[in-house]
């Protein structure tokens, strides 16, 4: 192998070269100053000083690109945080400009909804509406609003229920005055629609339940109907449910309907006022709400408190459940030959979400 020998002035040279480089890159010279005198001018090189809130990302970066778990958590709560402080920065902004503005502000945006948005319905409710009038006057249940008849229910529940459906329909018994729970033993509707009505029951709620769980409503107007039968979820029970509050009295509570806005929802309505007595208690201070919201029926019982003359506390009392609403049926039950008024069509419904019956 040859080697050559190469002298260190050619390396001394070299380093030489790179140090004048280096001072050439502080320095720039410009070829003429104010006075026509040649001036060193110094460059300061300034690097970019990143904040922690700067994402260092591309901007077509995905964090799921990442593979690291925690780092990709970790990103993901940051750019969480980074929008949160960008959304109330602009709060803050819009605040202060409607207050600078003063009456001359715009009016506020409402947010758009589904409940909003919703598709008009042609059987919607007018409150002024003659024809609703009349059929109100002349509909089943116009002898229990014209105070000629008072309700006693009867529940019962499938052929041979478990705990929960029996604890279920013996706290409905605390909620709905007047109402008496009896086990079925077998025997079918048909036989015992006659019975009720016989012993002057204006209405006879039937609780089915699979594995163990409520799972369906029969609730049919006696005597001569409707039939309303509901998909029930989300039950929960008295001690299922945290901070509630004491047992229920026997004081008649209050009933409020919320969102029937349609012909449908108002009939519905109407059948669900008609479980309770005509005047309520109010010393009792107890309330039971049917709020339909997209179709469900939510029902709550609540007790209130009034701490100031502007200012109401309630305490829910239980139990809790949602129905849903699958067939309308004309008459007394009636699973073979009976007429429905309106039956719950999976293809119809899934085909627009802003579109409700109730």
């Amino acid at each position: 192998m040859d080697v050559t020998q190469v002298p260190l002035k050619q390396f001394k040279g070299k380093k030489k070269n790179i140090k004048m480089n280096n001072k050439m890159q502080k320095k720039k010279r410009t070829p003429q100053g104010e006075n026509g005198n040649v001036s060193d001018v110094e460059v300061v090189e300034t690097k970019p000083v990143l904040t922690p809130l700067e994402p260092m990302l591309p901007p077509t970066f995905s964090l799921s690109e990442i593979k690291n778990k925690q780092r990709r958590h970790q990103m993901f709560m940051k750019l969480k945080q980074d929008k949160r402080k960008q959304k109330m920065q602009v709060k803050k902004t819009r605040k202060k400009e409607r207050e600078a503005l003063g009456d001359k502000a715009p009016p506020k945006e409402v947010p758009k909804t589904i409940e909003n948005q919703r598709v008009y319905d042609e059987t919607t409710v007018d409150p002024d509406d003659e024809e609703v009038a009349f059929d109100e006057g002349t509909d089943e249940f116009s002898s229990y609003f014209n105070k000629l008849t008072n309700p006693k229910v009867l529940i019962t529940t499938s052929d041979r229920p478990r705990g929960r459906t029996v604890r279920f329909c013996e706290q409905l018994a605390t909620v709905i005055p007047d109402a008496h729970v009896y086990y079925r033993r077998g025997l079918a509707l048909k036989r015992v629609i006659p019975q009720c009505v016989s012993r002057g029951f204006t209405y006879l709620m039937v609780i089915n339940e699979d594995r163990k769980m409520p799972n369906g409503l029969v609730l049919c107007h006696l005597p001569d109907g409707p039939t309303a039968h509901f998909k029930v979820s989300s039950v929960r029970l008295r001690k299922e449910m945290k901070r509630r509050g004491k047992e229920p009295t026997e004081h008649t509570p209050e009933v409020i309907l919320n969102n029937f806005s349609t012909r449908l929802g108002h009939g519905i309505g109407r059948m669900f006022a008609a479980l309770f007595p005509h005047d309520p208690q109010f010393v009792g201070r107890q309330v039971a709400t049917f709020h339909n919201q997209r179709d469900f029926v939510f029902f709550r019982f609540h007790r209130y408190i009034f701490k100031n003359e502007k200012r109401a506390g309630i305490q829910e009392l239980g139990p809790r459940f949602t129905l849903k609403l699958r067939s309308l049926q004309k008459g007394t039950f009636d699973s073979k030959f009976g007429e429905y008024e309106w039956v719950l069509k999976r293809h119809e419904v899934d085909a627009c979400r802003r579109k409700f019956v109730l």
